[in-house]
């Protein structure tokens, strides 16, 4: 499958600390990419640098157009959605809110059908439409989390941490829902610590130590090589 996001020589830094050290690597279109990696890996980092949140230097394309240096609004625009560690749910207002401010950036007449595909999704969500964001459970909010950034009908997802602090079972039905967003036809890109569950979603797995790619390839070579990934990830 041909990419539909890659980055070449990205650096990225907050003030004069140094995050991201060079990362090549792309995000075939289509498809499940997932990035691994222990605490202070540079993770999150990479999915900010791309939304536009953090200095960068180097190469960001979108479809073959650079997005790199560009405002996050726009990076926005051009088809990049961002579900954040910690949800960032906005706990006062109600699901439907917060599911409406997903599409701020469309003019399409596809929204309402859109909330219907939403609640297929996360039948949840219908029966606690009008509920604060703030009531619900920690699974119900990252699924909230989910559906509004998946109303912004983006070409690319990007997920940060979707399994934090959730049950095991939440967390299987969280993934189930990324899956079925990607045979709708979206790409994802997921940051992970959970290597085991990571694997069996992911298309193919980029594993980042201090800021550098160590390790990348398709979910089979991962699952053959479990112990060269224990020593990466430290699992």
């Amino acid at each position: 499958m041909p990419a539909l996001l890659e980055a070449k020589g990205l650096h990225a830094a907050y003030g004069e600390i140094k995050v991201l050290h060079g990362l090549d690597f792309s995000v075939a279109e289509g498809g499940v990419t997932v990035l691994l990696g222990a605490n202070g890996a540079g993770k999150t980092t990479t999915l900010r640098a791309i939304c536009g949140m953090v200095k960068t230097q180097g190469e960001i394309r979108l479809g073959g157009d650079r997005i790199d240096g560009k405002a996050t609004e726009q990076i926005v625009r051009r088809g990049v959605a961002h579900v954040p560690d910690g949800r960032g749910t906005f706990m006062e207002l109600t699901v439907e809110e917060n599911l409406k401010l997903g599409a701020y950036t469309r003019n399409d007449r596809d929204v309402t059908a859109d909330f219907e595909r939403m609640f297929g999704y996360f039948p949840r969500l219908r029966e606690r439409y009008k509920q604060q964001a703030g009531t619900l459970s920690g699974g119900e909010q990252q699924m909230l989390a989910i559906g509004r950034a998946l109303m912004a009908a983006p070409k690319v997802l990007l997920a940060d941490e979707l399994s934090l602090g959730l049950a095991p079972i939440i967390v299987k039905q969280v993934f189930a829902k990324l899956d079925e967003a990607r045979k709708a036809g979206i790409t994802v890109l997921v940051v992970e610590q959970n290597a085991r569950l990571a694997m069996k979603f992911a298309d193919y797995l980029y594993v980042l130590k201090y800021g550098r790619v160590v390790m990348e390839g398709a979910r089979e070579e991962f699952q053959r090589s479990t112990a060269l990934v224990d020593a990466y990830l430290g699992v």
